[in-house]
């Protein structure tokens, strides 16, 4: 994960908000100083995302901690296999156990999610995208997620990509309109339009935007986008056509054989459910400190 800085903080206020003035139940259990070796492991099977965050949070309670990752992010894991193990303060692994999980099982959950999809359609050639349909201030890690998931990153936010919504096109006047305020005044960006027509398609492409997005079409609407793209471009200078709206596993190979370049979905992150995994200290005293550490 390249922003660590930026998971530090993440989990420095995810730990303020759960810990607060302190963890009363391992303060009054935990003898200050004992160590405990723990064990995180799959309840399910699915795709790893975010042990790199779950050591952050072990390693911010106890700098010592050692940690052992057996499957890497990106991996598939296997109901009841061990994602890493711990050694360090037996105080830091209790109190940092939920969090690290609720990181964990939520990356992996939408690691997962997202490698479905990318199963879904695979030998079509066809990327599976994100959208900004993230946890606030998670975005950076959820995107990770659906990377490791086998998926691609649409955008960042607002900053980095020109995306001319409906809303956009009926301020501006009309598409042309549109395209021709943001190249004004961001030339170097890359623009897309979401359309839900073939009018709103022929006009996207007069135009010259580089990205289509078709919104909310079925397969017969999106291969009557596809010849007129076509009909109007010939063999050189077509956009990337995107297909969004009402993506499911079901439909999304259909809509992949259609001929697609990419077909973005906010499933993949705000309807991911969280890979199922647990934390399990051991019942005897710790008998190595022989884990690597993996910070």
């Amino acid at each position: 994960m390249r922003d660590m800085d930026t998971v530090r903080q993440l989990v420095q206020n995810a730990l303020a908000e759960d810990i607060g003035p302190g963890d009363v139940t391992t303060k009054s259990i935990v003898i200050e100083h004992v160590k405990a070796e723990a064990r995180v492991l799959a309840k399910e099977s699915g795709v790893v995302a975010g042990t790199e965050v779950a050591v952050c949070v072990f390693g911010m309670l106890d700098p010592d901690m050692r940690s052992r990752i057996s499957i890497q992010d990106g991996c598939r894991v296997r109901r009841g296999e061990i994602i890493m193990d711990l050694c360090g303060s037996a105080g830091a692994i209790l109190s940092g156990e939920r969090v690290a999980l609720n990181f964990l099982q939520r990356l992996s959950g939408i690691a997962t999610h997202t490698a479905r999809f990318v199963d879904a359609v695979a030998g079509t050639g066809v990327r599976i995208l994100d959208t900004r349909k993230t946890t606030p201030t998670l975005r950076v890690l959820e995107k990770y997620a659906v990377t490791m998931g086998g998926g691609h990153n649409h955008r960042a936010g607002l900053y980095d990509m020109a995306l001319i919504k409906d809303n956009h096109i009926r301020i501006a006047g009309g598409i042309e309109a549109a395209v021709k305020a943001v190249r004004r005044r961001f030339p170097r960006l890359p623009v897309e339009v979401e359309t839900t027509s073939l009018d709103q398609v022929d006009q996207a492409l007069r135009a010259g935007a580089d990205r289509i997005m078709l919104d909310n079409m079925d397969r017969d609407e999106v291969r009557s986008a596809l010849d007129l793209v076509r009909r109007q471009t010939g063999q050189g200078g077509k956009p990337r056509i995107e297909v969004s709206g009402n993506i499911t596993l079901k439909n999304v190979r259909q809509m992949a054989m259609a001929g697609v370049d990419d077909i973005s979905t906010g499933s993949i992150t705000h309807s991911a459910v969280a890979l199922d995994i647990s934390l399990a200290v051991a019942p005897e005293p710790p008998g190595s400190a022989g884990l690597e550490v993996d910070r």
